[in-house]
């Protein structure tokens, strides 16, 4: 039998329902009012799960990197010929997937012929197939595109800031691997990681849009076999409190030099609810210090050290967090410089409650304005299921967080052997 659970927020004004499908699928439907349906099937499998076990294995299967990206690309094609991308147009469907570090999304949206194209998502997902002369040619396509990502300033300056960061962790590694490692991916080691990983038990799906429980689960009643469920253990590794490298550099053809700067959280918690409180209150501390509005980023850009652009980011998963700050500039070493300096002063100094709740305010704001988008709310909903977090709990933490609770966070984290610093150069620069 299948067991419906509906999930409410009082404070947001939401639902949606939670079925433990027979199969052991967990689905997720968020009925809302829009024009446009948006689902997503995903398996909690990204580009770090390169060494796996199951509950009693004796040991260790190690796999090439990229080969959760490999798979990905490889699913649209069916056994008797036929392309999915192909199915979904032919539907008036929208497709496509990604794989991060740590998932994996096949996903469409519609507005009309919903039931269709689920029945499509459900069965190319849960049925793979391979042979050599088709691996052989996606390994061809991947290859390019990874000369395609090293041939791009950004891509180089980012994933060296995450080898500055990690030294053992998979996370510093490209998500589509090197043109070695996916030449050793073979049929049987896709199958192996379809087995282990894309069990509906290690998968979820979730469906936003102008639809009902009932009609997803007659689609899913038809399409979905039980499955017996699978304990994964994955690979974890030991990772030091301080940075691999406190610098990283490559020459390239560009006209401005880029940097990435990497903080390193080194204190993530496993629980997954304490996770996300720090989730809010390292985002909070992110944007309070890099924000376009701040005065760092109003002395950096007036005093002509950087471009208009700053971005920055705080990422963070079950084995790894770090905050990412990236833009240009003539003299990178003289902005890390800057930018630690600044950092580690406010540490000291803390914040302000005005800045504070005008911070607070404005990302409570962005999640709320995300529940009118049908795709924000299926992608962000997967990422908590995947992650362990509660979706609409995540707008309570937001809604009660304290300045000093973010001081916390912010003064036992950042400290100076947690930075590192990716430059590119262009190739004639003296």
């Amino acid at each position: 039998m299948n067991d419906i659970k509906t999930v409410k927020s009082a404070l947001l004004g939401e639902k949606y329902e939670h079925i433990k499908h027979k199969s052991g699928l967990d689905i997720y439907v968020f009925p809302k009012n829009l024009t446009t349906t948006y689902a997503v099937f995903g398996t909690h499998y990204g580009s770090i799960d390169n060494g796996f076990m199951l509950e009693g294995d004796s040991s260790v299967t190690e796999v090439p990197g990229g080969i959760a990206h490999f798979l990905e690309h490889k699913m649209f094609t069916n056994e008797d010929g036929s392309d999915s991308f192909e199915r979904f147009s032919e539907l008036g469907a929208d497709a496509n997937a990604y794989t991060s570090y740590d998932k994996t999304v096949f996903l469409f949206s519609c507005t009309s012929n919903f039931s269709e194209c689920l029945g499509e998502l459900i069965d190319f997902v849960t049925h793979p197939y391979f042979t050599d002369e088709s691996v052989a040619k996606e390994q061809g396509i991947i290859a390019e595109e990874i000369g395609m990502y090293d041939d791009n300033p950004a891509t180089r300056s980012y994933y060296g800031m995450l080898e500055g960061l990690y030294e053992k962790h998979d996370i510093k590694n490209n998500i589509c691997g090197t043109a070695q490692s996916i030449a050793e991916i073979t049929p049987a080691l896709l199958y192996r990681c379809h087995e282990v990983f894309y069990n509906l038990s290690n998968m979820a799906l979730v469906i936003c849009g102008n639809v009902t429980s009932d009609e997803v689960l007659t689609v899913a009643d038809k399409h979905l076999k039980a499955q017996n469920p699978v304990k994964i253990i994955r690979r974890k590794v030991k990772e030091s409190d301080r940075v691999a490298k406190p610098r990283t550099e490559c020459k390239m053809q560009l006209a401005k030099p880029l940097f990435d700067i990497g903080i390193k959280d080194t204190a993530v918690p496993a629980d997954p609810i304490l996770r996300e409180r720090r989730e809010v209150a390292m985002s909070i501390v992110t944007d309070l210090i890099f924000s376009q509005t701040g005065e760092l980023f109003s002395e950096l850009y007036e005093s002509g050290m950087i471009s208009p652009s700053l971005n920055s980011a705080y990422t963070v998963s079950e084995t790894f967090g770090f905050c990412a700050v990236s833009g240009e500039a003539d003299d990178p070493e003289a902005v890390y410089e800057k930018i630690k300096s600044y950092v580690l002063q406010k540490r000291n100094e803390g914040f302000t409650e005005e800045e504070f709740e005008r911070c607070r305010k404005v990302f409570y704001s962005s999640f709320v304005r995300g529940l009118d988008s049908a795709d924000d709310i299926a992608n962000d909903l997967i990422e908590f299921v995947f992650d362990g977090y509660d979706f609409f709990g995540y707008a309570d933490i937001i809604s009660t967080i304290t300045l000093d609770e973010v001081m916390e966070v912010f003064r036992s984290s950042f400290s100076e052997q947690c930075f590192t610093l990716s430059a590119v150069f262009p190739i004639d620069n003296k």
